[in-house]
C-alpha cells in the first residue's frame, strides 16, 4: 500500500470512533505552524495529512533557518511553534522524541560511554579513545553549527553549553557528518553525534560506522522512549494558553495513531503505555 493509501485508511478507521459531533471534517479556518529545525518534512507530512482529514482547513507552514518560532507565535504570525525545549509562556505539547547518536567508525573498538564520559570527550577534557577503553587514538571532535537544535539540546543534556573546543570540525549536514566519520584517516578517531535516524539508517545500509551504547544502553527505541537512554529531545509543539479550536485538533491529531505513525517514519513515537 502506498503512503498515501496508508493515509486515508487511517484516517477512515479514526473518524470511526469519533462522535459526529466533534469530527475533525468540521472544522474550518487556517492554521500556521512555524519552525527552524529538522523536523521539517514530519511536520509537512502532518499538515498535509491533517489537511486531508479537515477539506475545509488549510495549514501554512513557515520554516526558516534563522527564524524564531516563539516569537512568531507570541506576536501572532503562528499558532504553533515546533521546538525541541519547552518554554514557560506557552503551551506545550510532546508529540515525539529525537534520539541523539554517538557516532564513530566501525573500526573503532569503543563500545561504551558514560554521559559524563560522553561530555568529557567533547568538551576536550577526554583527548584520546584509550581513555574510554578504546584504541590509543586522538579523538577528532566533529561538532555541529550553534544555531541547528540538535546542538543545543546536546550540549544542554550534557552540561557543555559553548565548552566543545574550537578546533572541532564544524559540520551541518547530516549526510557530511557520516561520511566524514568513515573517511576521516585515522578512521579510528572521528566522533560526531547525529539525529538517530541519521545514526541507525546508516548502520542499517553498511556504512562503516556504529552507534556507541551510553551508560550500557542501546540507542533504540524502547529505551529512547522509557529515558534508559538519556541522550534525547523531545518534539514539542508549542502555544499561546488561549482556547483555540485549530490548535487543539491538531495537537490531537498528532498524537493520534495517524500523526504518531508520520511520527515514527523519522523520529520515535510517544509510548504506548
Amino acid at each position: 500500500m502506498t503512503t498515501n493509501g496508508l493515509l486515508t485508511a487511517l484516517i477512515g478507521s479514526l473518524m470511526l470512533f469519533l462522535s459526529p459531533t466533534v469530527t475533525w471534517s468540521q472544522l474550518a479556518g487556517s492554521l500556521t505552524l512555524a519552525g527552524n529545525g529538522p523536523e521539517q518534512t514530519t511536520i509537512e507530512a502532518m499538515a498535509r495529512a491533517f489537511e486531508k482529514a479537515n477539506p475545509r482547513v488549510y495549514v501554512d507552514i513557515l520554516w526558516e533557518k534563522d527564524s524564531d518560532p516563539l516569537e512568531l507565535v507570541k506576536t501572532g504570525h503562528a499558532h504553533i511553534a515546533i521546538t525541541g525545549a519547552a518554554d514557560r509562556e506557552f503551551q506545550a505539547t510532546q508529540i515525539g522524541w529525537d534520539g541523539i547518536g554517538i557516532l564513530v567508525h566501525f573500526s573503532n573498538f569503543t563500545k561504551d560511554a558514560t554521559l559524563q564520559q560522553v561530555a568529557d570527550i567533547f568538551s576536550g577534557t577526554i583527548k584520546d579513545w584509550s581513555e574510554v577503553g578504546g584504541p590509543e587514538t586522538r579523538i577528532l571532535l566533529i561538532n555541529r553549527p550553534t544555531d541547528q537544535p540538535l546542538r543545543k539540546a546536546f550540549e544542554s543534556r550534557l552540561g557543555i553549553w559553548g565548552k566543545t573546543p574550537h578546533t572541532a570540525t564544524m559540520i551541518a549536514d547530516d549526510d557530511m557528518v557520516v561520511k566524514t566519520v568513515v573517511g576521516t584517516l585515522p578512521p579510528l578517531s572521528a566522533v560526531a553525534y547525529v539525529p538517530l535516524s541519521t545514526g541507525r539508517s546508516a548502520v542499517a545500509h553498511g556504512v562503516a560506522v556504529r552507534l556507541l551504547q551510553v551508560d550500557h544502553v542501546e540507542p533504540e527505541t524502547p529505551t529512547v522512549q522509557d529515558g534508559r537512554y538519556s541522550l534525547r529531545r523531545p518534539l514539542l509543539l508549542l502555544s499561546q494558553h488561549d482556547p483555540n479550536a485549530l490548535v487543539d485538533a491538531f495537537t490531537d491529531f498528532a498524537l493520534s495513531p495517524i500523526g504518531q505513525a508520520i511520527v515514527g517514519e523519522t523520529y520515535i513515537p510517544m509510548s504506548s503505555k
